[in-house]
């Protein structure tokens, strides 16, 4: 199994100060932005990333980690023969990821992820 990058995901009640402060003050940049969700990198080691989240909803289900495999169906897989509980079940998102959240043993909520390749 191939674990591609591990990204730390940050609630915010303000996207637009957060994202000041990691740029003006840590020095990355804006990877994506969907208004809800941004990803920023370091400008010189781009698979250095974090994700801020807009948390502004106390009842939306938000991961506190991202882990981009290789092969999402065989980790989600994995999950269920373990009895793991999936809190937010394998879906294909419209932004191009397939993707799961699973709780881990410390209650941690795991965003597992793939990103999918459109058949040409």
């Amino acid at each position: 199994m191939s674990v591609r990058r591990i990204v730390p995901d940050i609630r915010s009640t303000d996207l637009d100060a957060s994202r000041r402060f990691y740029e003006d003050v840590i020095g990355l940049q804006v990877a994506m932005d969907m208004g809800f969700v941004m990803t920023l990198l370091s400008p010189n080691n781009p698979t250095a990333q974090l994700t801020l989240m807009r948390s502004d909803n106390p009842t939306a289900l938000l991961p506190d980690i991202s882990i981009e495999v290789a092969d999402v169906n065989l980790v989600h897989a994995r999950a269920l023969s373990r009895g793991l509980p999936i809190v937010y079940a394998l879906t294909d998102e419209p932004w191009g990821v397939r993707r799961f959240f699973v709780k881990d043993p410390s209650g941690t909520i795991v965003n597992v992820l793939s990103h999918v390749t459109a058949d040409v």
